[in-house]
């Protein structure tokens, strides 16, 4: 369990909190690409680390992000106008580039103008690998690349990202995911232990997986978090999945077979989650069936429709929304949960985020009680605290600047060999990402 002050650190992110300048200090996924198509298209609103932002592409191309009311009466910028190299207020006309600067001040006479005294609240943005990413820190201390996974890496088409909401502070999302025993229940049919019934998002797990509910975990920290090995027993051999996370909040999943797969979870603010998924292909790009399959929701994402969203607090974001919720129950069929599959729950993300969500906005893990399957957990909380802790000494952190350090993959392999050190020996050399 957490202390209640440790609990609180964990989980706040806003501005000025330890855990929201940690974050600050990496380059975050904010949207992805298709939200935002349209050179002076409709700008979209978002909120990130509790700041109220407004996203918009500029005649050349260029997107901004910058402060959500414009600085003149704090009218909403959205309902502004995205023309000839800026946004503009609809209120009173002034105008904004992408960097902040006021290009115009048309309700005040030439003589009395100050737009050069006026800077709106902007970040940088850079793009690649179908997202849109965003540095909120320092600019002392801003990295020069974003991280270089291996879908950021890979060529258009090659990768696949998807984004929606969670309703839950970000950490419960991610440390589901890091939660390797969860799936011979929660994932599985109405026989708990049988591998040739277990729903999974990958088929090489529905073939190869000898779910014994209880698999030996270790863990070995590296520089940019750590790898665990699940260890589950499989005729004469052993099932092994190695996972990785990284700092502050991403995962490479195993599962698929030509490429690293995974999730991030990026705080909208202390109650809220953007949850993006990405995979790719080293082979080929992916083709329309196989989009077609992801869109119908049974693993990332989960079925969900673009629309606006009213924040607990009457913020307002646009972004995808899951369609199976706690106003629902996430669709549960209780004859389903008879006959077919442990939870009567279809899709393996609304099977997470009925339980994730289910627990409330923010976990009180004052009164948890952790046993041996819950490693991981223990090790990121520790691990971020660590590093929160140290930021607020004045220690910055190094790995952000290590952007080659989150290209890596994840691994699934049938093994006789039962030690985790000699594993990750042996298959070294298929941990590394594909050089596209």
């Amino acid at each position: 369990m957490l202390s209640v002050e440790d609990n609180e650190m964990l989980t706040r992110v806003g501005p000025r909190t330890p855990m929201g300048e940690l974050f600050r200090r990496f380059w975050l996924p904010a949207l992805v690409t298709s939200e935002l198509p349209d050179r002076d298209g409709p700008p979209v609103r978002i909120r990130l680390l509790g700041e109220d932002l407004v996203a918009f592409r500029d005649s050349s191309g260029r997107v901004g992000i910058i402060g959500a009311r414009c600085p003149h009466r704090l009218a909403p910028l959205f309902f502004g106008r995205n023309e000839e190299g800026g946004l503009r207020c609809a209120y009173h006309g002034w105008k904004f580039d992408v960097g902040g600067t006021c290009l115009d001040m048309p309700n005040e006479p030439p003589e009395r103008q100050f737009k050069q005294r006026i800077t709106q609240t902007a970040y940088p943005t850079r793009e690649q690998g179908g997202v849109i990413w965003v540095y909120m820190g320092p600019s002392a201390v801003m990295p020069d690349k974003i991280p270089q996974f291996e879908w950021v890496q890979a060529p258009e088409g090659h990768q696949f990202v998807a984004k929606w909401l969670q309703r839950t502070n970000w950490c419960q999302g991610m440390e589901g995911e890091i939660d390797t025993s969860h799936i011979s229940f929660l994932h599985s049919m109405k026989e708990v232990y049988n591998p040739e019934a277990l729903v999974a998002q990958s088929p090489s797990v529905l073939e190869k997986a000898a779910l014994d509910g209880a698999p030996r975990l270790t863990l070995l920290e590296t520089p940019y978090g750590f790898s665990y090995g699940s260890r589950r027993r499989y005729e004469d051999r052993y099932y092994w999945r190695v996972t990785r996370w990284l700092f502050p909040m991403y995962s490479l999943i195993p599962g698929t077979a030509h490429g690293g797969a995974g999730r991030c979870w990026v705080p909208v603010d202390d109650e809220h989650t953007f949850t993006f998924h990405y995979q790719c292909r080293d082979d080929r790009p992916f083709n329309d069936a196989e989009i077609a399959q992801f869109s119908e929701g049974g693993g990332f994402p989960p079925r969900m429709e673009r629309t606006k969203y009213v924040l607990r607090d009457g913020g307002i974001i646009d972004t995808w929304v899951p369609t199976a919720n706690l106003e629902n129950d996430y669709l549960i069929d209780r004859q389903m949960q008879r006959d077919v599959n442990f939870t009567g729950i279809w899709g393996v993300n609304e099977q997470d985020r009925s339980l994730q969500e289910g627990m409330g906005p923010i976990v009180d893990r004052t009164k948890e009680h952790l046993g041996t399957a819950d490693i991981a957990v223990l090790s990121a909380r520790r691990l971020l605290l660590n590093m929160a802790k140290k930021l607020m000494q004045g220690d910055e952190p190094t790995l952000p600047q290590d952007a080659a350090a989150y290209n890596l993959r994840p691994l699934e392999v049938l093994d006789p060999e039962d030690d985790f050190r000699s594993i990750l020996e042996k298959y070294d050399a298929t941990l590394g990402a594909a050089a596209f």
